[in-house]
């Protein structure tokens, strides 16, 4: 669990993680470089959720191994899903990541919902929904990583 208390945002209680795959985890079905080691060492404080529309079809290949657990959706609905995924979850135990569309319902639901960019972009609904943007996949789970990097962004 990651303990957080930003002042004027929230007294953070995070238990899970929530990541969209092509855009935010990987570029044209890869995983990106960095990645798989920072999952595994996240994966000590924080259950990891991949939940992705899977549209390269190689999400299950590109996290083997990891300490993932790995929903494919099917191609209706898909922001929808998302979010019902995370309500299962409890939002309020949860942070999200992601940079689609399809992403805005549960960066907005989140207890912590941080949007990405990369070569793919960034959909101007996931950046409004989140409450924090950040350059890169890496930069936004080295923020997870390290914790106290959240509270000079999101202190009240």
């Amino acid at each position: 669990m990651l303990q957080l208390d930003i002042p004027g945002f929230a007294a953070l209680a995070l238990a899970h993680l929530v990541l969209d795959f092509n855009g935010t985890l990987a570029l044209d079905g890869r995983l990106r470089d960095g990645v798989a080691p920072r999952l595994q060492a996240l994966a000590d404080t924080l259950a990891l959720h991949v939940v992705t529309g899977d549209t390269h079809g190689t999400a299950r290949d590109q996290l083997r191994g990891l300490p993932v657990t790995l929903t494919v959706l099917g191609p209706d609905h898909q922001a929808e899903a998302k979010r019902e995924h995370l309500r299962r979850l409890g939002p309020r135990g949860c942070a999200a990541i992601g940079n689609g569309r399809n992403d805005r319902l549960m960066l907005g639901e989140a207890a912590l919902g941080i949007a990405v960019t990369g070569p793919e972009g960034t959909a101007s609904e996931a950046l409004h929904a989140a409450h924090l943007f950040v350059p890169d996949l890496l930069a936004a789970l080295d923020l997870l990583a390290h914790p106290r990097r959240l509270v000079a962004s999101l202190r009240g």
